[in-house]
């Protein structure tokens, strides 16, 4: 079991991590049946036991990024112009993140964006507006820059663990794509209902799709992950590990060593979907609160996003 685990660990963490001039993940390979790998075999303990390694030992991640809008993404208004963003994204359990997205060459500000799991702000200087609103309001306005949501992206970055009395059910599941392990994660005690699907790529055991789900079925997000690959100075790991071992405290647990070069979101319900291509991270740095700090810039018009969603801004003036 020590051996799979491993295997699912590293494979894992590096769908979370590093990365630089990935491959696109918009479309899906078909591969030829004859030239597919020997799937590999797990237990529903060993897969529980690699995901929730990973979920609990990423505290932090500090990451430079490319980010592509698809067509029709709320995205895509803020961004098409630009046709990729770089972006320096942080990101702290249980809830801070923090993106600043900047046009190529010129390095001007697109959008600024984070949320605290309680509020979320956003910054759009082309716009001159600053958005403010509750993360727990997801009401969507008529206008498709005030649906920007940042904490959308935290549960795709820093997955959440699978707690001892969540029901978690195992299936096989296979397609022209591969070949795969589901992990599907309940919630609730008459009523079941699917919270999260984890899938599996069973040619490397890499977490290769997560699902989550709200009441009723709803699919609220759909993450792919591809192209796992070590995360820059994974060595800290080691020497860290090698250091408790020579003292009275216990030993560490396992320090993510891999992450996925290339994620695309996909949130259907928001018109939400963006790809991510990972240039550079880093994990389990301590980051400063500061940086999570986002305020209001001079001058700019400030929007309450859900109060007054569809309605003109009372200090807005008629079109002439």
């Amino acid at each position: 079991m020590r051996c799979v685990q491993t295997c699912l660990l590293s494979a894992t963490l590096a769908a979370i991590s590093c990365g630089c001039h990935g491959r696109t993940i918009t479309g899906r390979t078909v591969v030829p049946q004859g030239e597919r790998p020997a799937a590999k075999d797990a237990t529903r303990e060993e897969l529980l036991a690699a995901y929730n390694a990973i979920a609990r030992n990423m505290k932090t991640l500090n990451a430079t990024v490319e980010l592509k809008p698809t067509a029709g993404s709320r995205y895509s208004g803020v961004i098409e112009e630009y046709h990729e963003v770089k972006a320096f994204l942080l990101a702290e359990r249980a809830a801070e993140i923090r993106m600043i997205g900047q046009a190529p060459v010129i390095g001007k500000t697109v959008f600024d964006m984070a949320s605290d799991g309680d509020t979320f702000r956003v910054s759009i200087p082309s716009k001159n507006k600053f958005l403010v609103g509750s993360v727990a309001g997801e009401r969507n306005s008529t206008k498709p820059i005030e649906n920007l949501r940042p904490q959308h992206l935290l549960d795709a970055l820093l997955w959440p663990e699978i707690r001892k009395e969540e029901a978690v059910t195992m299936r096989e599941f296979n397609n022209e794509q591969g070949r795969y392990y589901v992990l599907t994660v309940l919630r609730g005690g008459y009523q079941l209902e699917v919270l999260r699907e984890i899938w599996f790529d069973r040619a490397n055991l890499q977490v290769a799709r997560i699902q989550t789900f709200g009441p009723k079925g709803t699919l609220l997000s759909d993450a792919s992950f591809s192209d796992w690959e070590p995360l820059d100075g994974a060595t800290t790991a080691q020497s860290t590990a090698s250091t408790a071992a020579t003292t009275s405290t216990p030993a560490p647990t396992p320090i993510v060593t891999t992450f996925p070069r290339a994620i695309l979101i996909d949130r259907p319900h928001d018109d939400y979907k963006l790809e991510l291509q990972v240039a550079k991270i880093t994990v389990n740095e301590e980051i400063p609160a500061d940086r999570f700090k986002l305020e209001q810039p001079a001058g700019s018009e400030l929007v309450h996003v859900g109060e007054t969603a569809d309605a003109k801004p009372a200090t807005e003036s008629k079109p002439q």
